[in-house]
């Protein structure tokens, strides 16, 4: 299923970003009387298409245009997605040039003028593995110990439930669900970054027809009081040459 950017992919788009970090509010939990996470999950699927359609495809190619408008940066964007976890993001930015994010479904890799060729290790790895899911959307219970949905509230103006994804490596998200429409709003994530831990807060809106799925045309991506905004125009399925996912020589140079 087509994704841009993850919630924690923030690797060489860190050095893209300030320095002060996002603060988010954690409110408490509510009472017995809220929809079971899985129910909320379930129709978010049921309204983007339905899980046939989600798991009929195999592979997307999204275009559009990035930004970063505190930066005064614009350019194009192009992520590539295909089962069960390839993909590569390219964001050609004016004056910095490409900045690469990949998995081949073994190496995990960033490509950047920002910060050189890197290859991810460890926890990184694992974290860009556990991102890089095409089917991501359909919140499998094996890659969770638990999810919760914890209050109603309010999320970018909109009212929303805010559930709780405890991973079996013990981390957490947290993301939200129009209350409305049924549809996934908003994510707050942390993910490791050679700058440290960082926070991101990930809003998605603007949902639209590409294919048979119904997705955001709109994923706005809050890091360190800076935001990066992609707008996507065409999405395309089933016709990702493998290729295009393949380790860069750059990257092949520094595997041992």
């Amino acid at each position: 299923m087509f994704r841009t950017l993850r919630p924690g992919l923030a690797l060489p788009l860190a050095a893209l970003f300030a320095i002060a970090p996002l603060a988010a509010r954690e409110a408490g939990n509510q009472a017995n009387s809220l929809p079971s996470a899985r129910s909320l999950i379930d129709r978010h699927i049921k309204e983007v298409g339905g899980r046939e359609a989600i798991l009929a495809q195999t592979s997307s190619h999204a275009t559009g245009t990035v930004s970063i408008p505190a930066a005064g940066l614009s350019g194009k964007l192009d992520s590539y997605h295909a089962k069960p976890n390839k993909f590569l993001q390219r964001m050609s930015l004016p004056g910095i040039g490409d900045v690469e994010e990949g998995f081949d479904g073994t190496v995990g890799w960033s490509l950047s003028p920002l910060t050189g060729p890197t290859v991810l290790e460890g926890k990184l790895l694992e974290e860009r593995k556990f991102d890089a899911d095409f089917y991501e959307d359909l919140k499998s219970g094996d890659r969770y110990t638990s999810i919760t949905t914890v209050e109603k509230t309010t999320f970018e103006g909109r009212p929303a439930y805010r559930i709780r994804l405890v991973k079996k490596a013990g981390d957490e998200d947290i993301e939200f669900y129009d209350t409305e429409t049924g549809l996934k709003i908003g994510a707050v994530s942390t993910r490791d970054s050679p700058m440290g831990p960082m926070q991101s807060t990930t809003t998605w809106s603007d949902y639209r027809k590409f294919g048979n799925l119904l997705q955001p045309a709109t994923t706005k991506v809050s890091v360190m009081s800076t935001q990066l905004v992609m707008s996507i125009s065409s999405v395309e399925y089933g016709k990702v040459d493998s290729a295009v996912f393949s380790v860069p020589a750059q990257i092949k140079a520094l595997i041992k």
